[in-house]
């Protein structure tokens, strides 16, 4: 279900057990935790400080204001006031042979974890990004060894073709997390979720 915020906020997506909202102020401490967790971040670069934290929230929500989408701050109302994030982000790098696109992505606290969250929040965006914005095509992608993020992508029903399986231009060639690869979903699957 998708209902709209107050006064220009953006939409909001809603699941059976999930809030999908614009970001508020007292998610800036809990979102700089997630993001400053070693064991969340394994698989990019490094953590995140707090400044580089409230940056990406920054981002985030100037991305809503500008293309009416973004990545959505996840809550569990009643149990958990901010999970992580899941949503839409455009992709523009011409570095990457896919961009322009517009790409799914999450990040969810460790307390989190194994419940379907990702899955389910992931589902309401996509759902969102090909009926709403009437999107031909969402991606999705993750180094290698990210055997989570991966199988969240194949419980979507995206898919990936070998062929397109690249090296993050953002990172050395031979860094162990360079190796990505590449999931797709697209249009003639609007009636998903």
């Amino acid at each position: 279900m998708i209902s709209r915020g107050h006064g220009g906020e953006g939409p909001e997506l809603r699941t059976e057990r999930l809030l999908l909202r614009r970001w508020r102020e007292e998610d800036h401490e809990p979102f700089a935790a997630l993001n400053g967790d070693p064991v969340v971040m394994e698989h990019f670069p490094a953590t995140l400080t707090r400044a580089e934290s409230d940056r990406l929230i920054e981002r985030i929500e100037a991305c809503f204001c500008e293309n009416g989408y973004g990545a959505w701050a996840v809550e569990l109302p009643g149990e958990v006031p901010l999970a992580g994030f899941v949503g839409l982000w455009p992709q523009t790098d011409q570095r990457l042979t896919f961009a322009p696109a517009v790409e799914i992505g999450w990040r969810l606290k460790r307390a989190c974890w194994e419940r379907g969250i990702a899955t389910e929040a992931a589902r309401a965006a996509i759902a969102f990004g090909l009926r709403e914005l009437g999107l031909e095509e969402i991606v999705a992608f993750t180094t290698v060894g990210n055997g989570r993020s991966r199988a969240v992508m194949e419980r979507l029903g995206m898919t990936r073709n070998p062929a397109e399986d690249f090296l993050h231009p953002g990172l050395e060639p031979g860094h162990t997390l360079a190796p990505h690869v590449l999931y797709r979903i697209g249009a003639a699957r609007r009636s998903f979720a």
